[in-house]
Parts: C-alpha cells; sequence; structure tokens
C-alpha cells in the first residue's frame, strides 16, 4: 500500500487562467515551456498585432502551466518569479493550487517523471485530429500521491538541494575544463611566448582535390563541421543518386576541414579518427596538414578560438551576412601564430590529457544526470500507482 493517500489533482489544483485582451496589449513578453520538464523560456517581445490570438494568458508566479499540444511530452512546468506578468498564447491552460493542500514546487518535481508524461499521453488518446493534445480536464484528472503539506515541503527541500549539488559539481567541470584549455590557447595566444611566427597557412596546408567520382549506385557516408568550434562530426549517409555533386572528396585523420558558407561561424575543424575515410562535397575544402611544420593539434586548437572567427568573416567575400564565403585561396594567405615544435609537442601532450580529462568528466556528468531522474523514481514511483 501507498504511504500518502493518492488524489485526483483536480481536488487541489484547479484551472485559473488570467486572460488580457490583444487590444489591450500594446507589445506582448511572450514566453515558451520547454518539453521534457527544463522549464520555461523567454522569447523576444512581440506585437499583439502580428498575431492572430484575441487574447493571451498572463502568467502568475507559483501557479502551475501546461503546454495542451505538447504537454505529454513534458512541457509542463511551474511558473517561477522571474516569470510573473509574463504572457503565453491560449494553447497553454494555466492552474493553481489550494495552497493549504499542495505546493505547486512539489507538483513540479512529480512532473519531471517520463511516468506521467506517458499517463498525459495515454489520456489525450482517441481525440481525432486533436488526439495529441491534453486539455485542462485531463490533466486535472491526473492521480498523484499526496503526503501533507508540510511532508511536501520537506520533499521539495531536499530534491532543490540535490539539484543544487549537480549544477554546482556541472559547473566546477565546466571551469576546470575551460582553464585548462585557456592555459592551452596561452601558448599560441600569449605575446610573451618565445619563437612563435606568423605563417600564411599556405606554408602550413596544401588544399587537395575532389578525388570520389560519383557513382549513383554507391552510398556515402559525409562528413560535416559543427559551428562555433564543435569540431568534425559523422553527418549523413546518402546515396549518390540523392545529390547533384559529380565529385567528393575523401577526408583522412588530420586533415583540415570547413564549409565555406559557415567558416567564419566557428565552422572548422581538423578530421578525428572516427571520421577517416568519410567524404565531404566541394563546398567543404580539404586540406593536408605539413605536419613537419605545425602539428593538426594546434590548427585544431587555434580555428577553433572564437576570438579568431570575426577575422575569418573579415575575409570571408560576399555582401549578405549570412552568405558570407571563405574561399580556400583567401584561407591560404591567412596567416596563423605557431609556436617552435618543442612548444607544440608540449601542447599536445596537454591537449590530450584535457580530452582524457573531458571523457572522464563526462562520465561524471553523466552520473550526475542521472541522480535526480533515479531519485524522483525512489520518491515516487510506488506511490499512487495502483490508481494511476
Amino acid at each position: 500500500m501507498s504511504r500518502w493517500p493518492t488524489v485526483e489533482l483536480g481536488e487541489v489544483l484547479h484551472t485559473q487562467i488570467d486572460a488580457v485582451e490583444s487590444a489591450e496589449l500594446e507589445t506582448v513578453n511572450l514566453a515558451g515551456v520547454y518539453g521534457f520538464a527544463r522549464g520555461l523560456f523567454k522569447r523576444k517581445p512581440i506585437s499583439p498585432l502580428d498575431t492572430t490570438y484575441k487574447r493571451f494568458h498572463r502568467l502568475n508566479a507559483g501557479d502551475f502551466v501546461i503546454s495542451s499540444p505538447k504537454a505529454w511530452e513534458g512541457a509542463i512546468a511551474r511558473i517561477p518569479e522571474e516569470f510573473d506578468g509574463w504572457f503565453l498564447s491560449p494553447v497553454f491552460p494555466t492552474f493553481r493550487a489550494n495552497p493549504d493542500r499542495l505546493d505547486t514546487r512539489y507538483l513540479d518535481w512529480y512532473c519531471k517523471r517520463e511516468a506521467v508524461w506517458t499517463q498525459l499521453q495515454g489520456k489525450a488518446k482517441g481525440m481525432g485530429a486533436r488526439r495529441e493534445s491534453v486539455s485542462p480536464a485531463q490533466f486535472l484528472s491526473l492521480n498523484i500521491p499526496l503526503p501533507k503539506i508540510d511532508e511536501q515541503q520537506r520533499i521539495v527541500a531536499r530534491l532543490d538541494q540535490l539539484a543544487e549539488k549537480v549544477r554546482q559539481v556541472n559547473e566546477h567541470l565546466d571551469a576546470m575544463e575551460t582553464d585548462a584549455e585557456a592555459l592551452i590557447r596561452n601558448y599560441i595566444f600569449s605575446p610573451s611566448e618565445t619563437g612563435i611566427t606568423k605563417r600564411k597557412m599556405s606554408e602550413l596546408v596544401s588544399l587537395r582535390q575532389a578525388d570520389v567520382i560519383v557513382d549513383q549506385l554507391e552510398n556515402y557516408q559525409f562528413a560535416g563541421v559543427y559551428s562555433f568550434g564543435r569540431g568534425v562530426f559523422a553527418s549523413v549517409n546518402k546515396a549518390g543518386s540523392e545529390f547533384a555533386y559529380p565529385r567528393l572528396s575523401t577526408v583522412k585523420t588530420g586533415d583540415f576541414i570547413y564549409p565555406k558558407l559557415m567558416a567564419w561561424e566557428g565552422a572548422l575543424g581538423v578530421v578525428p579518427e572516427a571520421c577517416d575515410g568519410m567524404v565531404v562535397s566541394p563546398e567543404f575544402p580539404v586540406f593536408t596538414i605539413d605536419t613537419d611544420v605545425v602539428l593538426p593539434e594546434i590548427i585544431d586548437i587555434y580555428f577553433r578560438t572564437p576570438s579568431v572567427w570575426p577575422e575569418l568573416a573579415g575575409i570571408s567575400g560576399g555582401t549578405n551576412v549570412r552568405r558570407r564565403r571563405l574561399q580556400p585561396s583567401a584561407f591560404l594567405n591567412y596567416e596563423m601564430p605557431v609556436p617552435p615544435m618543442p612548444t607544440q609537442l608540449k601542447i599536445r601532450e596537454m591537449h590530450r590529457r584535457v580530452q582524457q580529462l573531458k571523457t572522464s568528466h563526462n562520465a561524471i556528468r553523466e552520473a550526475n544526470q542521472a541522480l535526480i531522474p533515479a531519485t524522483l523514481e525512489r520518491i515516487f514511483s510506488s506511490e499512487g500507482h495502483q490508481h494511476g
């Protein structure tokens, strides 16, 4: 048996919509609700005239809100203080608790569980074209385990404390990585480092020609490059009949590549082992690095540095900012600082250690992130399911 009584949510929570006519508003601070119980977010202010809504729902701190179309995906949340007075569209009904019986912070934690979203999805079924929409009545028909208010507050305090510890650990790991990367970059960018010389990219890398003639019957595994210095990754797998390029380029571990259109936004990187042998379109120049002069890690670290990207924007042609292209000729003429080889070898060793550090940190982050869902299950899963 459950140690807490199970109640229908509608017994302790009611629909409370603070509707404001669009005609009364000059601008609307519009919010949104993330899926997967990640809370609310702020959009840009809008004019009500730019929408078809006759009214908006004003948010009141401490109330609860759901996205009718996406509640079953975890788009449900308590409204925090910073969103008091903000607005949502009419597809976001809001609810107010009986404060003597329900703390909405307790409800917020309870609703961060996939089991709850699955229940809402079950309730949303069988409604024709709008079957995935969760109505206020369906939300209020949820059965929840409900301890007394002081017990709810103890649970909230315990979970808030755990969430804060998780946040602090992640913040600490991020800071360690940022400091380690700053130390490495200092060896390349610091004016006090001796022996650093500016070299044109044409002295460090050579452009390779496309080496693959496309066969329409073959499949090709493409590599891509993330913006903002996040490196090279395995992208789509496509048949030759699915694209118009007559030729492609093979990329090898240690090559340097970028998409001409997005290089200025930090989309440059050295090809990792995981992408060896993949292909890129002619929109991606492929360069072989002369490792006698510069190590791939040095180039990778340098071009993943945010302060470098505006310089690349400056040498990228095109009138429209979003259509700027970094042509290979301009790139080969660009100069970067190159430390002496003994320093480069030291940087490479430090870089490897930082990568190992990140791998171990990621394992800690994953274990850390699993703590909260596991704790929620331990607290709630045995409670109230017999009526759910």
